[in-house]
């Protein structure tokens, strides 16, 4: 079964998101963001229900107008993960969210007006015990740090820092941290910076990454290369597209790198060597095995004697093709040699009987 990774996290302190523990004790979180109207309860709540069943744990919601800022006492009481509010502005904003429940802000202290307004926030989220992440992406750097180090990593870091140092005045460090770039090598380098600069946990995402295809590989680069250096501790995929999509991505991240377990299925590349239509069933493989995706187990699916079940001995069971017929295996051993038609039926068989015999899969 898929074991966790010896990865050495980088220390940090831990904060609380609601009934959510973040930082380098506790495991990366899921974080995924509504693109509905918050003010539009009924259309949030459903999109917020469809992001949790696909293994979402902490939702962000835009809060651009009192409004969405007030119909958040209601998602907040019906909405069982932590609801972030994501604030740009207006003070009264972030005062009013925290008022009706979020369990985060995020926001930049710089675009929020003056030191007395930002204390405002501040004193309510310490009432409140309202964690806030300072968000600082390559668009939204400091002006005059922009002047000084241009849009670079040092300039992420240095404005990132800078309003980190805004909230610690205040007495304030239930703090996360991101610096978000869509250049990937922009964005690796500057967490690299800030994980040697402060120990408050960081939120991973490479920001504005494009359409599904695009996104998922800058996010997949982006976001695996700092966690597999120990780096980051909640994660956020960001997508131009249904953001159902962003939680996959981020679980099968966290999956190829060991930070989480469950269903793995691997599949060869195929070659002239292949005897059986690799493409249709590997895609069926996948569509039967969807209601045991959070069961820790690995599938293999693989084109010829060669690959299967010598390559693909690691997995919990397999399926190989030959001539005219199929293999199936456990742990690297032929249990069964089947018609290429009946694999998937045969396979589908002895992975439910296992499941079933063994609880501690489920």
């Amino acid at each position: 079964m898929n074991e966790s990774n010896n990865i050495k996290r980088r220390p940090t302190k831990s904060i609380s998101l609601g009934n959510m523990q973040i930082g380098s004790e506790h495991t990366v979180s899921i974080q995924g963001m509504c693109n509905t109207k918050t003010k539009d309860i009924e259309s949030t709540f459903k999109q917020i229900k469809e992001l949790v069943e696909a293994g979402c744990e902490i939702v962000r919601l835009a809060v651009p107008e009192m409004e969405s800022a007030k119909v958040l006492k209601i998602l907040t009481k019906e909405v069982k993960i932590p609801i972030i509010a994501d604030i740009h502005f207006d003070y009264l904003l972030a005062i009013e969210s925290i008022k009706n429940g979020v369990s985060g802000l995020r926001l930049n202290p710089g675009n929020i007006g003056s030191r007395d307004k930002i204390k405002k926030v501040i004193d309510y989220a310490k009432e409140y015990k309202t964690p806030i992440r300072i968000g600082v992406n390559s668009g939204s750097i400091a002006k005059h740090i922009l002047q000084k180090h241009g849009v670079s990593a040092e300039g992420l870091v240095e404005s990132a820092m800078e309003h980190v140092r805004i909230l610690e005045d205040n007495n304030f460090d239930q703090i996360k941290i991101s610096v978000k770039a869509s250049s990937v090598p922009l964005t690796i380098e500057a967490y690299r910076l800030i994980a040697k600069q402060t120990e408050y946990p960081l939120h991973l995402g490479v920001t504005e990454s494009g359409t599904e295809f695009s996104g998922t590989i800058k996010s997949s680069i982006g976001i695996g290369t700092l966690l597999a250096e120990g780096i980051g501790d909640t994660i956020r995929v960001s997508l131009t597209d249904d953001p159902v999509k962003e939680i996959k991505v981020g679980k099968a991240i966290l999956k190829a790198l060991g930070y989480r377990k469950g269903l793995e299925i691997i599949s060869c590349p195929t070659c002239g060597r292949t005897e059986i239509p690799m493409l249709k069933l590997t895609k069926e493989v996948e569509e039967r095995l969807k209601p045991f995706e959070n069961v820790n187990m690995t599938v293999a699916v693989m084109g010829c004697e060669v690959n299967g079940p010598g390559e693909a001995k690691e997995a919990d069971f397999g399926i190989a093709g030959g001539k005219n017929e199929g293999l199936i295996f456990e742990k690297g051993a032929i249990v069964q040699k089947v018609s290429v038609d009946n694999l998937v039926d045969c396979l589908m068989e002895k992975i439910i009987l296992t499941i079933n015999a063994n609880s501690h899969l489920k």
